[in-house]
């Protein structure tokens, strides 16, 4: 029964990073306001190294639609610049020499359908990635019926991890609810 519990812990802390890891990816995803977190993820090069860019500059949001980043170093500007033009993430910075800004449009209705759209797609790869915690888990308890864990132990152990299985879903359910809300109000 003891094995049993390392592998529900085990699946129980996946399923934690699986549900960290949405969060991040839906935290790019704008709802029509600014914030820094929209430019996670964005790599600048930086002493020939790539750099993510709240390593090589502060980003703060002075208002609901900008995003202003202040580099470190003033050389930097420029590749910040480059940087943002570059990604998808459809926004134009305006450079001053000192700061970059970016002006975050209010969405269009057809546009935040888009987004919900692209919620929906991470709120996918989500539940597969719980789902494929939960096969891996289930396949690994049942290999202890070898090691000599009784059919009983092994049944309790599979509903246990159903169980898990179920919460997970029904929190990524609830962040897209709330992520939906967000993205469709006006």
């Amino acid at each position: 029964m003891e094995e049993i519990e390392l592998y529900l812990d085990d699946a129980r802390e996946t399923m934690e990073k699986a549900l960290k890891h949405l969060n991040i990816e839906l935290g790019k995803i704008r709802a029509g306001k600014a914030s820094p977190s929209m430019l996670d993820g964005l790599q600048v090069e930086y002493y020939g190294m790539m750099s993510p860019i709240n390593n090589v500059a502060s980003v703060t949001t002075p208002d609901a639609r900008t995003i202003a980043v202040k580099p470190f170093e003033k050389k930097l500007i420029g590749e910040i610049e480059k940087a943002i033009r570059n990604s998808n993430l459809g926004l134009a910075p305006t450079n001053d020499g000192e700061l970059i800004r970016l002006n975050i449009p209010p969405l269009t209705e057809e546009r935040r359908r888009d987004l919900v759209k692209k919620v929906k797609q991470e709120i996918e790869v989500a539940k597969v990635n719980v789902r494929n915690i939960r096969k891996d888990t289930n396949d690994g308890i049942r290999k202890l019926t070898k090691e000599g864990v009784s059919e009983d132990d092994v049944k309790k152990g599979e509903d246990r991890v159903q169980k898990l299985t179920d919460s997970y879903i029904a929190k990524i359910e609830t962040i897209f609810t709330t992520k939906e809300q967000d993205i469709m109000s006006v």
